[in-house]
């Protein structure tokens, strides 16, 4: 097995607020089920900045941040099924579920509760390999522009799979919070899914760019009376900005049986009014990403209707420029770091 002991040169953070550092570890054997995959591109997520500065809670240093991988397989344990060696994959937030629980055996491997995360106690993607269970090792159509896609492995499916859930139809009209990663994505979906969309978005300078990406509209959250002039309209709100907003007049907006859908990891709790869900029948919800079938769909979706994020390319190595450039929420929209 040329994988026995193979080496991973890799960026890693020390401590909450450290820069990338080299870091180079030993990956062990590989395991009967997993992938070992030579990363081509690695997109960076909000969720990267989150976990270098343990904003969670859950992170062990040194970690290797990165989970929007697209590369090449090139060492598969002896059980793998569906992917092989010299094959182009994707790997997102999740690198393993147990294949086995109700919820896997459903279909929803997102949901799985012993699923394992890529940057979660193990070594992601700001590397030159990266290893992970072959069921979320996503195989990549054909014709797929490998630059631009790695960014669909996390931030696209995480708002691709909200529009399933709520049943969004071609006829409906839609809001999207905040424009950035995540949103200008789903902006993208909706648009080719053959809705009217409203933006949501504080920032003046990225109004016309947002045009230019297919929303009808661009609303100033900050402003109740242009929120006014809305109530009511929208079928469907998905939020992916983490940060606490006034939800109710978000909530006014929807229109009876409308969806308020969160995807932003907003660290308070939310305020939500009882009566403004009573009144029109509407509901809050939220999800992770998505299942691997809806992954490969949605990958397909892209393919179709040239859909990709509007990507500004680093190289690995000016990981930290990078880093600070989304930091300092300069990112339009997605960064993608190449090797």
């Amino acid at each position: 097995e040329k994988s026995k002991h193979m080496k991973v040169n890799a960026y890693a953070a020390n401590e909450p607020k450290g820069k990338l550092e080299n870091f180079t570890y030993e990956l062990g054997e590989i395991g009967s089920e997993e992938v070992d995959i030579k990363v081509a591109y690695c997109g960076i997520c909000h969720s990267d900045l989150s976990m270098i500065n343990n904003e969670w809670g859950m992170t062990q240093y040194p970690i290797v941040p990165g989970h929007e991988i697209v590369g090449e397989v090139v060492a598969a344990g002896s059980a793998v099924k569906n992917v092989k060696v010299g094959d182009r994959v994707g790997l997102g937030w999740f690198s393993a579920s147990c294949m086995s629980c109700d919820q896997c055996m459903d279909g929803s491997h997102h949901l799985c509760s012993q699923g394992e995360a890529t940057i979660v106690g193990r070594h992601g993607g700001f590397a030159d390999y990266v290893r992970g269970h072959w069921s979320w090792a996503i195989p990549l159509p054909e014709q797929i522009d490998m630059s631009k896609a790695g960014p669909l492995l996390c931030g696209g499916i995480t708002v691709f799979n909200p529009i399933i859930l709520a049943e969004v139809k071609p006829t409906d009209t839609v809001g999207v919070i905040g424009i950035g990663g995540l949103g200008h994505m789903a902006l993208k979906f909706l648009k080719h899914w053959g809705c009217e969309v409203i933006a949501f978005s504080s920032n003046p300078d990225k109004k016309q760019q947002i045009l230019d990406m297919g929303a009808s509209r661009v609303v100033n959250s900050r402003s109740p009376e242009e929120l006014e002039s809305i109530a009511g309209k929208l079928d469907f709100i998905l939020n992916t900005t983490n940060v606490s907003l006034d939800w109710n007049s978000y909530l006014t907006t929807l229109a009876p049986k409308g969806t308020l859908h969160t995807v932003g990891a907003v660290l308070e709790p939310m305020a939500i009014p009882a009566f403004s869900l009573i009144g029109g029948e509407k509901s809050v919800a939220g999800s992770p990403l998505g299942s691997p079938a809806l992954t490969r769909t949605m990958l397909e979706f892209c393919v179709r209707h040239d859909i990709y994020p509007t990507v500004e390319e680093f190289p690995m190595d000016e990981v930290n420029e990078a880093m600070a450039h989304l930091e300092e929420g300069k990112a339009r929209y997605r960064i993608v770091l190449k090797n």
